[in-house]
């Protein structure tokens, strides 16, 4: 089917519609919990701390179980259930908060089993989508949900700070339970039938857990998305850690200035999700992985070089932020639409849920070795070391039978393990 066929079905409409309020909701409360905390609270560093802490190891502790649970019934209601559990939690806060009795610990709870819904639902999502529209046009698909994530990230942190200044940040809360809420309204509104999952002979879940990940493992095309994606975390995590104290301390940018950085990089992976679909059109799925990954490597060295009066040094920010993360973008949706490919439907479940929390486990790693760097050497080498770190991380990519792989519509004959 033709580019742009999605946007005359009715059933990916009402998932692209759900989802896109779904995500501006999710970037308002996570901007929005810190705040509650903050500002209702008095909460400090070592409360926020935990607030992190709890939402991370919500990810870490179920992620592979949902992968299994996931694989063994229809993903649609799992998805249901994920949103509408998530919308009473959040419900919760403002609630206790009318009665009087919020506390940080409540805070701790919410963000705790938030996370734990959302790893469900972010696993089966991943796993629903080639059913929902087929594999012949999971890229477009992707692409139109990529646009509804860098729409979220460019306009719901305003967005969420205008509700916590007009009214409060319970306000903000309230918002992201209501769009908790008309996500799953979308998914209850779609009449294509998802197909039951394969029969399965019997076994423990943590067999199946070692499945996902032998699969991971064997297949070279996973296999090397998957290191390259983990390595890209770690390394990118200096990044995170270390990018505004960088641009405010060592560059002297003003905050708005740096405001604007940060913004570019969403309007970046806007123009990126707009552009996937065509990139893998014409290069391939595998060929666009691999030379968008290198295309990337000058752009992630801008940020250290940076140098000079603000006004220059910023335009060593805006640089990377614009056309690196749209490149990222094209990248990361070719990179998800390969593995919904290759994959069997038998384990597409556990496959995303490997990546997934590989990708939650490592982050917080690269981190604090980030931190722990910066304190030993300085933020603006520690970020050359992120820089080199990157380039490595496409060894992955090049030493792989990517560029071969141009089809996003042909299994894998190294995917052809079955659970069954």
């Amino acid at each position: 089917m033709k580019e742009g066929s999605l946007w005359r079905h009715a059933d990916f409409l009402r998932l692209w519609v759900g989802q896109t309020i779904s995500q501006l909701g999710s970037v308002v409360t996570r901007t929005a919990i810190p705040l509650v905390a903050i500002l209702l609270l008095s909460a400090g560093p070592a409360e926020l701390g935990i607030l992190t802490v709890a939402a991370s190891a919500g990810t870490l502790l179920v992620g592979l179980f949902a992968g299994v649970q996931a694989d063994r019934m229809r993903r649609r209601p799992i998805l249901i259930i994920s949103d509408f559990l998530r919308a009473a939690l959040l419900f919760a806060i403002p609630i206790a908060w009318i009665v009087g009795v919020l506390r940080v610990e409540l805070l701790y709870v919410v963000a705790f089993l938030a996370a734990v819904l959302g790893a469900f639902f972010d696993v089966a999502y991943r796993a629903y989508l080639p059913s929902l529209v087929g594999r012949e046009r999971i890229v477009e698909g992707n692409a139109k949900l990529g646009v509804s994530e860098a729409i979220a990230e460019i306009g719901a942190p305003a967005l969420a700070g205008a509700i916590v200044q007009l009214f409060s940040a319970v306000a903000a809360i309230v918002v992201d339970a209501a769009s908790f809420v008309a996500s799953a309204i979308s998914l209850l509104l779609i009449r294509t039938p998802e197909p039951p999952p394969a029969p399965r002979r019997e076994r423990s879940a943590w067999d199946e857990i070692a499945e996902g990940l032998q699969t991971v493992w064997r297949d070279p095309y996973l296999r090397a998305t998957a290191g390259f994606d983990v390595t890209s975390f770690f390394f990118g995590s200096f990044y995170g850690v270390l990018y505004s104290l960088y641009a405010l301390r060592d560059l002297g940018l003003s905050p708005f200035i740096l405001g604007v950085a940060i913004s570019l990089g969403g309007v970046g992976s806007l123009v990126g999700a707009a552009l996937a679909g065509p990139a893998v059109h014409r290069l391939g799925i595998g060929p666009t992985i691999v030379r968008l990954s290198l295309a990337a490597v000058p752009l992630s060295f801008l940020t250290p070089l940076a140098f000079g009066p603000p006004a220059l040094a910023a335009v060593f920010l805006f640089i990377p932020q614009l056309i690196g993360d749209g490149l990222a973008t094209i990248e990361g949706i070719a990179i998800v639409s390969l593995r919904q490919t290759v994959t069997p439907d038998a384990l597409l479940g556990r496959v995303n849920a490997t990546v997934h929390v590989l990708l939650e486990g490592i982050a917080p790693l690269g981190a604090l070795l980030g931190a722990a760097l910066a304190l030993a050497y300085g933020t603006r080498e520690t970020l050359f070391i992120a820089a080199c770190g990157m380039v490595l991380a496409r060894g992955w990519l090049l030493f792989s039978p990517l560029e071969s792989f141009r089809s996003a519509g042909t299994p894998s004959l190294g995917s052809a393990a079955d659970s069954r």
